[in-house]
């Protein structure tokens, strides 16, 4: 589990914080490492992925293009990434615009004969921390939701140290607030499910939700965020075991399921974009496995779901070697092991009615 430090932006946040910079996605870079897909045939839901326009975009012609990239995905589920929100009206349903964007998307997917189920799920933002008053605002993202919205993703990384965020760095331990438990009252009781993204250090927050809302569907991000940037360099070891411990910990809430992927950010300090060519699927299949194959062991296949986080991790590998390493990672599972692993989990936790 070799790191190093990724380069961090010399710019200041509004605290005085280093900004942690974000990669660019280099395609003739990319384009050095082509690899045919292995098992081809396996069902895929591709259980986290972004739309925008920063950074050259990655709007239907890219995601369309790594779709078919030689790997059976049969569909896919957006996540929220603050991008296409309404300009006018109450702040509160600004979000809403993100969620009329993905429908509208899927629409243009489905006129250009796409025949895999781009976004069949989707995940926007509320503020939780209205409380019972988000109730209006998720009505709105179900109404404009074309029958796909899922939930919300109210993002709560934070730590002291730096500011890892693009959207604004959140409030320590929002979490806690009894105005954003009272918010995810309201998400339950319309049968919505909530995205945790948060880092390692605060997967207690996680804990005691899940805890606090057994009935709550409970997904966390980026197999729960280890760092390897600011004072976590060159600590890997150290951040592992007390990843390791916190999860054990958390698997323990039945309903709480766990994303994996997302260790080709930068905030996770591998370096891969560093070298002269993109890394082989062996390569990231041997850095990743420590955390992904000990997730799967501590929440067993049936709660975890494989997610490409494109295109964020589109900066260190392509999106075809990136599902050849989740499929080497999961090599000793069973064939109904596989099922849960790379399809069963997102369709069943997001309601996607796939056979």
């Amino acid at each position: 589990m070799s790191q190093t430090a990724p380069s961090v932006a010399p710019l200041l946040d509004a605290d005085g914080l280093p900004i942690l910079s974000h990669l660019s996605i280099q395609p003739d870079w990319l384009n050095k490492k082509i690899e045919e897909a292995l098992e081809p045939t396996l069902p895929i839901v591709d259980a986290h992925h972004h739309l925008w326009e920063r950074d050259g975009g990655y709007l239907l012609d890219e995601i369309v293009a790594d779709l078919n990239s030689g790997h059976n995905v049969e569909a896919t589920v957006f996540a929220q990434c603050g991008y296409a929100y309404r300009e006018q009206g109450p702040v509160s349903m600004r979000p809403v615009g993100e969620t009329e964007f993905v429908a509208q998307f899927t629409q243009q997917a489905q006129k250009r004969g796409v025949p895999q189920q781009v976004c069949a799920g989707i995940v926007g933002y509320a503020d939780m921390t209205l409380g019972e008053a988000v109730g209006e605002v998720l009505q709105a993202h179900v109404d404009a939701g074309a029958g796909r919205f899922r939930g919300i993703r109210h993002i709560t990384a934070r730590h002291d140290a730096f500011n890892g965020s693009l959207l604004g760095r959140p409030p320590a331990q929002m979490m806690y607030q009894p105005a954003f438990r009272s918010g995810l009252v309201q998400l339950q009781k319309m049968g919505l499910s909530f995205d945790a993204w948060l880092y390692h250090t605060q997967i207690n927050e996680v804990i005691d939700l899940a805890r606090d809302m057994p009935d709550l569907p409970i997904v966390l991000n980026h197999v729960g965020g280890p760092l390897g940037v600011g004072p976590y360099v060159g600590q890997s070891d150290a951040v592992y075991r007390a990843w390791h411990a916190s999860m054990t910990e958390l698997a323990r809430c039945p309903n709480v399921r766990v994303k994996l992927g997302g260790l080709a950010m930068a905030l996770c300090g591998f370096d891969f974009h560093l070298q002269a060519l993109p890394p082989s699927s062996a390569q990231l299949a041997t850095a990743w496995a420590p955390y992904l194959q000990t997730a799967i062991e501590l929440f067993g296949a049936e709660r975890c779901m494989f997610e490409s986080n494109f295109p964020v991790d589109k900066a260190m590998c392509s999106y075809g070697v990136l599902w050849n390493a989740f499929k080497r990672i999961s090599a000793g599972a069973s064939a109904h092991e596989k099922s849960w692993l790379f399809k069963g989990t997102a369709n069943q936790f997001y309601q996607l009615g796939l056979n």
